[in-house]
């Protein structure tokens, strides 16, 4: 009888232990995670937003004024990129069109020359360069007209509706058209990247170089190349509605040199600039203006130029955490749904396909597409029941493959993250999109569990003396939720 009772008792506890193992790590992973909210110095005064889900089934494991709306920064990025991927399709691919109005004789085109540009946020000097080889091979060494840029794919408004003045010039705050270029493969659309670099000897000013070589922007060079051993401290100022920058500072004789991005004022004219530029090194001349118009619907297409897929694209977009492309997208949205390629329209479209993913969109407010706005505002859970829910979607691998990976040093693959959390225990096993603007940090993603579970994580922290501080409280947080 006793032996009866004893496999009786056996058999109870191993059905019941394997369930209570979990329920004491949850228990200890809340009591963690309480005690560190609660004691963090940085956080008196502040609002910490954190949702922790099961990626197995979206159980809500951990939950700390998880519904309360907050300003998302560049997590407002995870939003963007979900409802393009969803809308557009991870194959997707932007145009730009070179046409011709006229006919040619003679090697001379009798008519304008029209460059439509189609959102693509990753051309590059190269590309205009090919543009102009094609017309070569069509035999053409004149435009005997005009050569003009058409941005009609998109509207006029340059800039989201809440930037602040003060990122006008910046590289993350550049004006966004549907005819546009970029320096570097980074692909910061509507900006030129300036590499400073100190002069032969003390006393000399620095040397300059742009990426494009292009004379669009005019810089006044206003720097001191001083001793090894002095400070290296430049400004960078571009003149309101203008493509003069005024670099000031100087640069220690030894120093490596630095490199600035700048948003160039008007970025069609900018594109251009460039395209005439190839134009002329491949001995096409230009007789008339350059100008903005409309392309004539009897114009003939005679090339058209076609962009990385969006989900190559999504890498630098999401790795880097680049406003230009998330804007673009944005606007994108807009014009492939209703036909127009507005911030307004683009929103609507976003909004409607988010709430295909189960996110309440009663509780958000949506003013743009990078999350540069202090208007957004996101509750963490919503964030966290995107995150669950995109991982059933077929765009899901290229979509998770774009994030920042924690540790990571390689620029394309740790993104914003390569440096932070470098410690085993998260190094490698979070995958998750940063975020961050005056008083804000976020960060929301993935990571690869002790105990072997993936878990998803919102974490929004806003009202912060000092956003820099809160990068050191997310990673403490990731790493007490990565040894659950």
């Amino acid at each position: 009888m006793k032996r009866v009772n004893l496999i009786i008792l056996i058999s109870f506890l191993a059905t019941v232990l394997p369930q209570t193992q979990p329920v004491f790590a949850e228990n200890n992973l809340v009591q963690q995670l309480n005690q560190f909210l609660s004691e963090d110095p940085y956080l008196h005064g502040a609002i910490a937003g954190v949702s922790i889900r099961n990626a197995t089934n979206g159980e809500v494991i951990y939950d700390h004024f998880g519904d309360v709306r907050l300003r998302p920064a560049s997590n407002m990025k995870l939003l963007t990129a979900a409802a393009a991927l969803s809308v557009l399709g991870e194959d997707y691919k932007f145009k730009t069109e070179v046409l011709i109005e006229g006919s040619v004789e003679k090697n001379i085109l009798l008519g304008n020359l029209y460059l439509k540009g189609k959102g693509d946020p990753t051309l590059l000097k190269e590309d205009f360069d090919r543009m102009a080889a094609e017309l070569k091979k069509l035999g053409i060494k004149k435009i005997n007209g005009n050569l003009v840029g058409d941005d009609t794919w998109y509207d006029d408004i340059r800039y989201s509706l809440d930037l602040p003045w003060s990122d006008e010039q910046t590289y993350y705050g550049a004006q966004i058209s549907a005819l546009t270029a970029s320096p570097t493969n980074d692909y910061d659309s509507g900006s030129v990247m300036i590499e400073v670099k100190p002069g032969n000897r003390q006393g000399d000013k620095a040397k300059l170089t742009t990426t494009p070589i292009t004379d669009f922007v005019k810089i006044i060079n206003q720097t001191v190349t001083v001793a090894k051993d002095g400070k290296k401290k430049l400004t960078y100022e571009r003149e309101h509605a203008k493509n003069t920058i005024t670099i000031t500072g100087t640069l220690p004789v030894t120093s490596k040199g630095q490199k600035e991005w700048i948003g160039v004022w008007e970025p069609t004219r900018y594109a251009l600039a460039l395209f005439k530029q190839s134009l002329k090194e491949n001995g096409i001349e230009v007789s008339g203006k350059i100008k903005k118009g409309t392309t004539p619907i009897d114009a003939k297409i005679v090339y058209t130029h076609s962009s990385i897929k969006l989900s190559e694209l999504l890498v630098p977009f999401m790795k880097l955490s680049n406003n230009g492309h998330a804007e673009t997208l944005v606007k994108e949205m807009g014009k492939v749904v209703t036909g127009e390629g507005s911030w307004e329209k683009g929103l609507e479209v976003m909004e409607a396909e988010l709430a295909k993913f189960g996110i309440n969109t009663e509780t958000l407010v949506l003013r743009d597409g990078s999350g540069i706005s202090h208007v957004n505002l996101v509750p963490a859970t919503q964030l966290s029941q995107l995150l669950v829910a995109v991982q059933q979607q077929p765009w899901f691998p290229a979509f998770l493959h774009s994030l920042p990976v924690a540790g990571m040093s390689e620029k394309m693959v740790g993104g914003t993250l390569r440096s932070r959390m470098k410690t085993q225990n998260v190094k490698g096993k979070v995958f998750a999109k940063t975020g961050t603007i005056s008083t804000v940090s976020t960060i929301s993603g993935y990571v690869n569990t002790k105990s072997g579970q993936t878990l998803i994580f919102s974490i929004m922290l806003n009202n912060l003396m000092d956003e820099a501080k809160g990068k050191k409280i997310e990673d403490k947080l990731i790493s007490i939720i990565a040894s659950y």
